[in-house]
């Protein structure tokens, strides 16, 4: 079982529109960058699943293209990589294939030429929350999650070479996690992956090159540490006020590993027995969790506090750029609804009360950034990626929370969307929009709760409400796009997160307890049919209207009016206005129509 850290919940930050289809198929065209000899110069992808479906309206072509140019998934340049890849001399090309089987309905063949003349082919599957794996090399059958640094060793199947792999390994000082093995008949070609719980030194490559029985050898970095995990040396970590993850004395990664077991909450009961005992909030206990799981893996800071304060900044900017500068979306159903909402909150016309109607005004500016391939925080999708901040905003906004606050609301948000990813799924290509809105919802309302003085019980309780409240919700993206009715639901699902957590901290409680409700989201998700789970070929999408709109129905056609499909394809974009990331009440005017 995979162990999920926060930032796999809150995050990635990255450039939408959707965090399986954009985020996790760029990183599967990363990995597959690294395991070349040299730069890419040609590639094919070839797209299965719901990525054949929707691949244009996701983005999911110029995050494969991005991925192979080695882009990380927060870079603005994702939405320019056409032409991007033509300036680099890469060519690429795109071969949708619905009909074919896949394990996984996020599946992507990707098959490159390097500059040195080799072609490397790579089967990869993008998991949900900008996760991703490769499931074969060369026809290979593997693993490589990206969870950690690994190192992929291409070898002749004969004795001697794994312990002669290992063995440079501990020379070199890196800590193994883990080793396996993959090959398709004895004695032929190999591989082995190891991934290790420290940076692997690139001097390795020509150590274990020395041996004429490995083939080749490739360092793929961990997906999980990017620019906010960097390793810090002692003095940065006291300037920038941060935590030794020791817990106040000398822990080694073994004691580490082995007090994260004790904190490694499987489920909501554990989480809440847990906090219970030692009468702390939820965030507290996750982020003990969160420090317990950093020192396992030998990093000697913990920044938690400082990467979530990142996020909420990002969510910030991203729920209040559309207010003063609306964008249309890539597809042309979307731009504009944020503003035009906050305008009838100015001139009295909102319905409801201020903190309802904030909620829905931050919602949908998330979704417009999102939908416009703008920077956001999947929490814990881009598809969701509304909900969470836009209920955490508009409480701030009412009740003059502080920002320190609102990075408890996240982490508790993270704690409840980590137990659904572990239990169940978050991709709507998985389990529909109730495993997408629905977690975002059931995260929010825990946050809520918390932020306003609610007991962790009254956190899991409120998140089942919010679970119940959706559960069943169909996954029907109009043209395969991240747009409509997704934009709307994020709307919903803030409501329902507000709803849900006030009738928590009422004393209600849930019929149905949080663990309970998390399985049955989990069962009505898999028998959800394909039509319904983000293919964009049954519920609204299938419609007259939404058959309308689409411009190549079944295929994640451009939508019409939103400009020129072959200027999409080249990578060109209707920019709109640069944007401001004030707080919504300092603005002056809001234009009621995007240009």
């Amino acid at each position: 079982m995979r162990s999920f850290g926060l930032r796999d919940v809150i995050g990635p930050i990255m450039v939408g529109p959707s965090s399986s289809h954009t985020a996790g198929a760029l990183r599967i065209a990363l990995m597959a960058r690294r395991l070349l000899a040299a730069e890419p110069v040609e590639a094919t992808f070839t797209l299965y699943g719901s990525f054949a479906q929707t691949y244009r309206g996701h983005g999911t072509d110029r995050a494969l293209v991005a991925g192979m140019l080695g882009l990380a998934t927060d870079d603005l340049r994702i939405r320019d990589s056409f032409a991007l890849a033509e300036a680099a001399g890469l060519g690429f090309s795109f071969v949708p294939d619905s009909a074919a089987h896949t394990d996984h309905p996020n599946t992507v063949d990707i098959a490159v030429r390097d500059a040195s003349g080799a072609v490397t082919q790579v089967r990869g599957e993008s998991i949900g929350g900008g996760a991703a794996q490769i499931r074969s090399i060369n026809g290979v059958e593997v693993l490589l999650t990206g969870e950690y640094h690994s190192l992929v060793v291409k070898q002749r199947d004969v004795r001697g070479v794994l312990a002669f792999i290992a063995r440079c390994v501990a020379e070199m000082d890196v800590n193994i996690a883990t080793t396996k093995l993959f090959r398709e008949r004895k004695g032929d070609v190999a591989y082995t992956v190891m991934e290790t719980d420290d940076p692997i030194p690139p001097a390795i490559e020509q150590m274990l090159s020395a041996n004429p029985k490995i083939l080749s050898v490739r360092i793929v970095p961990s997906n999980r540490f990017g620019a906010t995990s960097v390793p810090m040396t002692d003095e940065e970590a006291r300037e920038e006020g941060l935590t030794p993850t020791g817990f106040g004395s000398e822990l080694s990664a073994e004691e580490a590993a082995s007090l994260f077991e004790t904190m490694d909450f499987a489920t909501g009961a554990q989480l809440l027995a847990y906090a219970q005992q030692e009468d702390i909030p939820l965030s507290d206990a996750i982020c003990r969790r969160e420090r317990a799981m950093l020192a396992s893996q030998d990093i000697a800071v913990d920044d938690t506090r400082r990467y979530l304060n990142e996020a909420l900044q990002v969510m910030k900017a991203s729920a209040t750029e559309p207010l003063a500068h609306p964008v249309r979306s890539m597809g042309g159903l979307i731009g504009g609804e944020a503003a035009k909402l906050w305008d009838a909150v100015e001139s009295k016309k909102a319905l409801g009360d201020g903190l309802l109607t904030r909620a829905i005004v931050y919602s949908q500016a998330v979704l417009e950034t999102n939908a416009s391939m703008g920077r956001i925080v999947a929490a814990p999708t881009a598809g969701s990626a509304g909900v969470v901040p836009a209920v955490l905003m508009a409480l701030q906004d009412v009740f003059g929370l502080s920002d320190e606050r609102l990075t408890r609301g996240l982490a508790n948000a993270g704690a409840i969307g980590m137990l659904v990813m572990r239990n169940a799924t978050v991709a709507g290509a998985e389990g529909g929009c109730q495993a997408e809105v629905g977690a975002a919802s059931a995260m929010a309302a825990s946050a809520a709760v918390e932020l306003m003085g609610g007991t962790p019980q009254q956190c899991l309780d409120a998140a089942a409400i919010a679970i119940a409240g959706l559960l069943g919700l169909v996954c029907d993206p109009i043209g395969g796009l991240v747009e409509a009715p997704c934009q709307k639901r994020n709307a919903t699902g803030a409501a329902n997160a507000l709803t849900a957590a006030q009738l928590a901290l009422a004393g209600t409680g849930s019929a149905v307890g949080f663990d309970e409700t998390v399985d049955a989201l989990y069962a009505v998700g898999r028998a959800l049919p394909f039509e319904l789970r983000e293919s964009a070929l049954g519920g609204l999408a299938a419609t007259p209207t939404g058959c309308a709109l689409c411009g190549g129905c079944g295929v994640g056609g451009f939508i019409a009016g939103g400009g020129d499909a072959d200027a999409r394809d080249e990578g060109t974009r209707d920019e709109g206005s640069g944007g401001g990331s004030g707080n919504p009440l300092a603005i002056e005017h809001i234009p009621e129509e995007v240009e």
